[in-house]
């Protein structure tokens, strides 16, 4: 008969696991991926940069450090966020330390790869467009600098006392930071340069998220103690044995999905910073989808004809004409449509169809208006969107379905991200997890409830983080993997009837509240310095 542990053997177990480390085969195995993938990304980024003319050395100096400083942030997050991925398993004995984590980045890489860019843009769209449009000036390094180091020395503080606190929030923080400094800082009065309305859209997700895993788990562990009559399945690690077969698989399985989700959609949260670091720094390279070839060109300019004649249709003949991008982008700072406004944007939608139509293909449009089309673009993209919110002006189903045709265009455009990005990210996520995970999972394992974490209650949480996780990415929104997971353990713990620590959840719940705001006082105090100095 197997020995019950007792509280203090199973945490002397769990640290003697935690503490070997992944052997000779596993660590060349984990050098050899590392510099494949180095290897690869240097090799794209040269082809990419290789036609560009040298001017100066100091854009290529910069692009080295925000990108370090950009999976910096990434890093983080994966031994903040992804070790919630690998906690059930490692805590069950599922499977060793070593093995698990590297499993984990294997299925991170593989949901970064696989990921939309959705939930990349969607949280750039958070930032105000006026920092976006001039990404390539001193301001728009400010505002990359600020919030990528706000954010990574949030997640770092929060990590180092064993917090599950979000990356999510983190990010969402420091955005909101940058917004509010740059708005007081600028000649105009309040705080128009943030986009509330996504704020809010966002913020909505990142509240309900955990309510949804807590609730959720909760009823899934009630359902599985009166339909499932295996007592193994509720039981807490003995030893140091793995679970049986069934349990095991299962166990793996979960890990396999929270990996997978995380991947596809915290690993974006990088994707559209480090994208606006490479627009901002070699603009001729990586501001226009260079694979968007004649054939698309063709269709493009159809479809933009389309949507003039819409546009045409809801013009005020008495409105003026002024500086169409100029007109466009203070309709989406101030959100206050004017007839002149759709004036503004039907000759915007015209100047980018000539532009494109004339050049024939986007990696055909000269390295000094490369810039300019896909600002002009943005600014297309971004009005159409608040239009089609407000309903003003009021078009038909079909004039909808045309503009939102185009709106696509206009995207595949400007929001894309090459391969060597997402391989990047998915390497800075992994490196991240095989070196920070061992404090999460102790929290995850022991500190939420007040009994040991069974073998039901850490699969019922990660079906239930799997599943929100992904649904939340194919809806392009961003959640908090570790809210999700953490309060899915909560709500294992009441279904079973063992009790909570209350001290570990007041802990984790203060982190959860302090983070935005804390976030949001960091980055706005980094962004003000570092105005000072550009």
């Amino acid at each position: 008969m197997a020995t019950i542990a007792t509280p203090d053997a199973g945490t002397s177990l769990l640290d003697k696991k935690m503490k070997k480390g992944p052997g000779l085969l596993g660590g060349i195995i984990f050098a050899a991926v590392i510099l494949g993938g180095l290897g690869y990304c240097g090799f794209n980024i040269a082809s990419d940069v290789g036609h560009v003319a040298v001017v100066s050395v100091w854009p290529y100096v910069l692009l080295a450090v925000a990108l370090l400083i950009a999976l910096g942030f990434e890093f983080v997050n994966g031994f903040h966020d992804t070790a919630n991925a690998v906690a059930t398993v490692i805590y069950t004995h599922s499977l060793e330390p070593h093995v698990a984590v590297v499993w984990s980045g294997m299925w991170n890489l593989i949901g970064v790869l696989t990921s939309s860019g959705a939930v990349a843009f969607a949280v750039v769209s958070l930032l105000p467009v006026e920092l976006i449009l001039q990404v390539s000036s001193g301001a728009g390094f400010a505002m990359v600098f600020a919030l990528l180091i706000a954010a990574i020395l949030w997640n770092l503080s929060t990590w180092w006392l064993g917090l599950p606190a979000s990356s999510s929030h983190t990010m969402v923080g420091s955005i909101i930071g940058v917004g509010v400094a740059n708005q007081l800082m600028s000649a105009h009065s309040g705080t128009a340069g943030v986009d509330w309305d996504q704020v809010i859209k966002v913020f909505r997700v990142l509240l309900i998220s955990p309510l949804v895993g807590f609730g959720l788990a909760f009823l899934l562990m009630l359902i599985t103690k009166k339909l499932i009559k295996y007592p193994a399945l509720f039981t807490a690690p003995t030893g140091d044995e793995p679970p049986p077969f069934l349990i095991r698989a299962l166990l793996v399985l979960t890990c396999t999905g929270v990996s997978f989700g995380h991947g596809s959609n915290d690993g974006q949260k990088g994707m559209g910073l480090i994208m606006l670091i490479l627009i901002g720094t070699v603009p001729t390279a990586y501001a226009l989808n260079h694979t968007i070839g004649p054939k698309d060109v063709v269709t493009f300019v159809a479809v933009s004809d389309q949507a003039t004649k819409v546009l045409d249709n809801h013009v005020d003949k008495n409105a003026l004409m002024g500086d169409p991008r100029a007109d466009v982008t203070q309709f989406i700072s101030t959100k206050k449509f004017t007839p002149n406004t759709m004036v503004a944007l039907r000759e915007l939608v015209q100047d980018i169809s000539h532009e494109v139509g004339l050049y024939k293909e986007l990696k055909a449009v000269p390295a000094r208006d490369q810039q300019n089309v896909r600002n002009d673009m943005y600014v297309a993209s971004a009005a159409l969107t608040m239009i089609h919110k407000s309903h003003t002006p009021a078009f038909s189903d079909d004039e909808d379905k045309i503009l939102g045709n185009y709106q696509k265009s206009l995207d595949r455009s400007t929001k894309f991200i090459p391969l060597w990005v997402k391989i990047a990210v998915a390497l800075a996520l992994g490196m991240g997890t095989m070196v920070g995970w061992k404090r999460i999972v102790v929290t995850v394992g022991e500190k939420i409830g007040k009994e040991h974490l069974t073998y039901a209650q850490g699969a019922t949480a990660e079906l239930i983080a799997m599943g929100t996780i992904i649904a939340a990415d194919n809806f392009g929104l961003p959640v908090s993997t570790t809210h999700v997971l953490s309060s899915g353990i909560a709500g294992t713990m009441v279904a079973n009837g063992s009790g909570l620590q209350w001290s570990t959840l007041r802990s984790i719940a203060m982190a959860w509240v302090c983070t935005l705001p804390a976030a949001a006082l960091l980055s706005g105090g980094l962004f003000w310095i570092f105005r000072m100095f550009s």
